[in-house]
């Protein structure tokens, strides 16, 4: 197995690192100070730095395909995901924003010509957001088997009504559909039972109902949101792939949406240890820098093995992805995905207590970082499913035996 960067990955790499440290972090305050005032709204400048990386060829390179991405392998994408992890304003730069990334998979794969034309080549342009609306108040959802909201047909139209719940970016001013996961048919295999359909959002019956914070974030402006959909009647053609397609499609869809997920924490581990060691360095107590008082030398080993060991993971399943398919590395892609958030939430921990209180403020990114990095050890399925399907896999080959 071979992780080198490829010459036109190592070129971009370098211009990413660039553009986040001389662009977007020195605009990190500013936006959430603006953000602070008006909550659901664009700040001009993130459309500003927005022109000037899609001007800079920095644009929608997490599409693997030459016709509408930047025709980068898993591998050559990691470390440029790695560094716009680190920024929470930098995915959305780059137009490699969750979930639109997502979502213009599921289109680029799944997609009629019409649904590509109507909504995938504005969400590759930038100019409009998306949301995804899977997870469901009412029923455990981690498994997707249990999603009760409806999808029925009726003629040549598709019916859509239930609740939804965590669908995230649903509160971006310029989010104009989501992609609604719904029960079509009860009595057919569990696999096939459920469809996907893409909504507009300004559909009649579709409502948010509000905004849910975590930790006391709303994630402004992409937001998770409460939706409901009530009697939501759309052309049978909204339908993305046809009738009880949904779990497969939801499969490929989090294939690559838990790695982009994973590369991106990474990231911000690294984020959070560089300020760990800044401030452990520039700080005294009892007449010692901070890095010499209660083993946080040992702490800060610790946690650059820690994101060395993770990167290896996400690397190597990387290359799985490229070499043998989502089929060929799913045990790895659950093992990244519970090791990695994790992993990322407890560096953040430790940066936080070198921080003392202003770990737990906004003056540092810190607070709303662990925020995110807790989330994501639910979001895209909680730890316990994805350790339940490794530990699966690895008992697999015992019992054939």
């Amino acid at each position: 197995m071979d992780f080198s960067h490829s010459d036109r990955a190592a070129t971009l790499l370098d211009e990413v690192r660039r553009f986040v440290r001389e662009r977007i972090e020195p605009q990190e305050s500013a936006v959430v100070a603006a953000l602070a005032v008006a909550p659901w709204t664009v700040p001009p400048v993130v459309d500003e730095l927005k022109r000037e990386a899609r001007a800079a060829g920095l644009w929608n390179l997490f599409l693997p395909g030459d016709e509408h991405g930047a025709s980068l392998s898993n591998v050559d994408y990691a470390p440029l995901a790695e560094a716009m992890g680190g920024s929470g304003l930098a995915p959305e730069i780059f137009n490699c924003n969750a979930p639109d990334t997502g979502n213009a998979e599921v289109l680029v794969q799944y997609g009629s010509p019409q649904q590509r034309q109507d909504w995938l080549m504005p969400l590759l342009d930038g100019t409009i957001r998306s949301a995804f609306c899977m997870t469901e108040p009412d029923v455990a959802s981690s498994d997707a088997t249990n999603m009760a909201a409806r999808a029925e047909v009726d003629g040549d139209e598709i019916v859509l009504n239930g609740r939804k719940w965590w669908s995230t970016g649903i509160g971006h001013p310029n989010c104009k559909f989501v992609i609604f996961m719904g029960l079509t048919d009860p009595e057919a295999h569990a696999y096939q039972r459920h469809s996907m359909v893409l909504v507009p959002l300004d559909t009649p019956g579709v409502k948010v109902e509000r905004m849910l914070s975590t930790f006391g974030y709303f994630d402004e402006p992409y937001g998770h949101g409460e939706v409901s959909f009530t009697e939501v009647r759309l052309p049978l053609d909204a339908v993305i792939g046809g009738p009880g397609r949904g779990f497969e499609i939801a499969q490929g869809r989090l294939g690559p949406g838990r790695i982009h997920h994973c590369m991106r924490a990474i990231g911000l581990a690294e984020r959070a240890l560089e300020l760990a060691c800044r401030r452990g360095l520039s700080r005294t107590a009892f007449g010692k820098p901070l890095v010499n008082l209660g083993g946080n030398r040992e702490r800060i080993a610790q946690a650059r093995i820690a994101i060395n060991q993770a990167r290896l993971l996400v690397l190597y399943t990387a290359w799985l992805l490229d070499t043998k398919g989502i089929a060929g590395a799913r045990s790895e892609v659950s093992q990244i995905k519970a090791v990695v958030p994790r992993m990322t939430q407890d560096i953040i921990d430790m940066a936080i207590q070198l921080h003392g209180g202003a770990g737990m403020s906004d003056d540092f990114p810190l607070a709303r970082a662990f925020a995110g990095a807790r989330s994501l050890r639910l979001a895209d399925g909680p730890d316990e499913v994805h350790l339940g399907l490794v530990a699966r896999q690895e008992l697999r080959s015992y019992q054939e035996a």
